[in-house]
C-alpha cells in the first residue's frame, strides 16, 4: 500500500477543493423539495461547479458514471444515478459531491429530508450523522485505521442499525480514490498507522434494517436487500499534528464536537 502524505502546498489545494464541494451542498439545499427530479438537481450542481466554481464535477464519466453527482434515495445506499423521478414528501436523499480544482479532489455528502419525513427516517439520518462524527473524532496521529471502523460500528450497532461493509472511505488527493481504505467496521488497534499529512474520507453507510446490499442492473446503484432505508454522510479529512481538520466542513457544522456529548 502506498499512502500519499500531502505537502503544505498540496494541503492548501485540498482545502480549496474541499471548500468548493461543501459549498455545493449548501447551494443545493433550497432546491430539494417535492416535485423536483434528481436530474434537475444534477443539472443545477453541474452548472454551479462548472460555471460558478470553475471546477470539474469528478463523478462525470468516472469509470463510465453518466452524471455529475450521486443521488441516493431512501433505500438506495450509494452511487444512485440522477434520473427523471421526482422527489416526494417524506423521502430522504443523499447528495454526494466531488469536485476537482487545480487537480485536487474534495469529496463530501449529506442527507436531506424532502418535506416532512417519518421519525424513524430522521432518527436513521441522525444516527448516520453521529456515526460519521464519532469516526472523525478518532482521527489523530498514532491511532490505527481499525480504531475508526470499530468506533463507528460500535455506536451504530448499539443504536440497532447496521453498517454496510462492502463500501468504505478512501484516501484522496490528485486521485479520486487513493490508499488507504477506511473501513467503517473493525477491531481496535488494527490496520495501518495514521500519520500527519494523510488525507482521506470517512463515509459510513448506515442501514435501518440488515447490512446486506445488492447492485442494480445499471451497475452503479446499490440498494438494501430488505428495502429498508439507508443513510450516509461523508467528509474529506486532513490528519494534523494534533488531530484532524475537516476540509469539507460546512458552517452549520462548526460545533460538530458538541454532538458527541
Amino acid at each position: 500500500m502506498s499512502i500519499s502524505i500531502k505537502t503544505d502546498e498540496e494541503v492548501e489545494k485540498m482545502r480549496i477543493a474541499g471548500k468548493l464541494a461543501a459549498d455545493v451542498l449548501v447551494m443545493i439545499e433550497e432546491y430539494i423539495k417535492a416535485g423536483v427530479s434528481t436530474n434537475d438537481l444534477d443539472k443545477i450542481c453541474h452548472d454551479y461547479i462548472v460555471d460558478v466554481q470553475d471546477a470539474i464535477p469528478a463523478p462525470l464519466n468516472y469509470r463510465g458514471f453518466p452524471k455529475s453527482i450521486c443521488t441516493s434515495l431512501n433505500h438506495q445506499v450509494c452511487h444512485g444515478i440522477p434520473n427523471d423521478k421526482k422527489l416526494k414528501n417524506g423521502d430522504i436523499i443523499n447528495i454526494d459531491i466531488t469536485v476537482i480544482k487545480e487537480g485536487y479532489h474534495g469529496d463530501t455528502s449529506k442527507m436531506f429530508a424532502v418535506g416532512t419525513i417519518p421519525p424513524y427516517a430522521q432518527r436513521l439520518c441522525d444516527v448516520a450523522h453521529k456515526a460519521l462524527y464519532i469516526g472523525i473524532n478518532q482521527v489523530k496521529p498514532g491511532i490505527r485505521l481499525g480504531d475508526i471502523g470499530y468506533a463507528i460500528q460500535h455506536y451504530a450497532e448499539a443504536q440497532h442499525t447496521s453498517v454496510v461493509r462492502e463500501y468504505c472511505g478512501h484516501g484522496i488527493g490528485v486521485k479520486f480514490h487513493e490508499d488507504p481504505q477506511i473501513l467503517h467496521y473493525g477491531k481496535p488497534h488494527t490496520g495501518d498507522l495514521i500519520t500527519e499529512g494523510m488525507t482521506f474520507t470517512i463515509e459510513p453507510m448506515i442501514n435501518l434494517g440488515k447490512r446486506h446490499i445488492k447492485m442494480l442492473g445499471d451497475d452503479w446503484t446499490v440498494v438494501t436487500k430488505d428495502h429498508k432505508l439507508s443513510a450516509q454522510w461523508e467528509h474529506t479529512l486532513l490528519v494534523t499534528k494534533t488531530g484532524v481538520d475537516i476540509l469539507t466542513l460546512r458552517a452549520e457544522e462548526e460545533n460538530w464536537r458538541d454532538t458527541l456529548d
